[in-house]
């Protein structure tokens, strides 16, 4: 499975350290958000890889719901608690991360599984800023350009089936809502299969520190991300990825 060095099993948990987090939001997702730099002071594990370990672990589902209700840290002992109906990711102290509720039809086909969560994830990484930079201009908004913070709040998937070759997703709406400095982003995707629309995606995040856009602030943020994806690629291009050991399966 692909996720393997994305993450380790201890104890019947499961770890993910800040090297795996970070690899696999530049490797996998495109994502170079630094609050996902190993050495980040307010660093968490990105959503998308916690979303991939649930599907790995417990199937897809034909209607799934995920919301996130903490950040996690590097290191955290997880613990996934299943009922026919919902999966908690929680802490040993309790602390929930994710709760899912899902319905439906259910599948374990580690082949799908895995072209839908790289079919997602894909677009996913691309948020910022192909999605997000217009978005923000037509409202006349934008985040803190010192401290860019874009959250994930939930996502949905609602499929018609499970018969899915050759998955695509494809974003066919996006809105903001802006209200003082807290901006709420709903993100509209079509999954196709072969061409065909079989599912809806949808996807909502949360801006912080919002203030009047400024272009010039604007490429300045756009500037530094692309510098920091020619870093990462750089980077992980070299011998540090041996750095995190083997990982072990939490299959």
């Amino acid at each position: 499975m692909f996720l393997d060095r994305f993450h380790s099993v201890e104890d019947g948990h499961v770890v993910i350290s800040a090297l795996q987090a970070s690899q696999f939001a530049k490797e996998v997702a495109g994502d170079f958000n630094p609050i996902h730099d190993p050495d980040a002071r307010r660093f968490c594990v990105p959503g998308d890889l916690l979303f991939a370990i649930i599907l790995a672990r417990f199937g897809l589902s034909e209607h799934m719901t995920f919301r996130f209700r903490s950040l996690l840290g590097a290191g955290v002992p997880l613990r996934f608690v299943e009922s026919e109906s919902t999966i908690d990711v929680c802490d040993d102290a309790g602390k929930v991360y994710i709760e899912v509720i899902r319905s439906g039809a259910r599948t374990r086909d580690e082949q799908l599984i895995e072209d839908i969560t790289l079919t997602y994830v894909s677009a996913s990484g691309k948020n910022f800023p192909h999605t997000l930079k217009p978005l923000m201009e037509s409202n006349g908004v934008m985040f803190n350009p010192d401290r860019p913070m874009v959250m994930y709040e939930s996502m949905s998937l609602a499929l018609d089936n499970l018969d899915l070759p050759s998955p695509g997703l494809e974003l066919h709406n996006a809105t903001l809502d802006a209200a003082g400095k807290r901006g709420s982003v709903l993100l509209e995707y079509q999954l196709t299969a072969n061409g065909n629309t079989v599912g809806e995606v949808t996807k909502r995040l949360v801006l912080s520190g919002l203030r009047p856009y400024c272009p010039e602030a604007m490429a300045n943020v756009i500037e530094e991300f692309y510098r920091l994806k020619a870093r990462g690629a750089n980077y992980f291009n070299n011998d540090n990825s041996g750095d995190q050991g083997n990982a072990n399966s939490a299959r």
